[in-house]
């Protein structure tokens, strides 16, 4: 059987997150949509989006992009809300069989005003 193989990123909450006022939250989370917007633009992030978990659950965010875990993390690391200290970067292969996942062309939200909250 023939294996496809995705690169799975996550962003997970960092321990010790900078206090940030609200208006530089806001500058922050916007410039995180764009940057994800303009990589799924180019391609190579097929897929991202929030993550909900329990109490204690430190994985804020899930990526599924088309390159090499050395890429993926040297992009994500990129991303503004990475570089303000909310978030660091986890990164995996991820093999299914092939055919089992396949993605479709979509828009990316490039701030919250884009985004109905679920």
């Amino acid at each position: 059987m023939k294996l496809d193989g995705w690169t799975m990123l996550f962003l997970v909450r960092r321990d010790d997150p900078p206090k940030l006022d609200k208006a530089t939250d806001d500058t922050v989370q916007d410039a995180h949509l764009a940057y994800l917007a303009s990589l799924h633009g180019d391609g190579r992030l097929l897929a991202a989006g929030p993550v909900r978990g329990g109490p204690g659950n430190p994985i804020a965010g899930i990526c599924i992009l088309r390159c090499e875990v050395e890429e993926a993390r040297s992009l994500l690391e990129a991303d503004p809300a990475v570089r303000a200290g909310l978030y660091r970067v986890d990164v995996v292969s991820w093999f299914v069989p092939e055919g089992t996942i396949a993605f479709r062309p979509s828009r990316f939200p490039r701030s919250r005003t884009d985004v109905d909250a679920p």
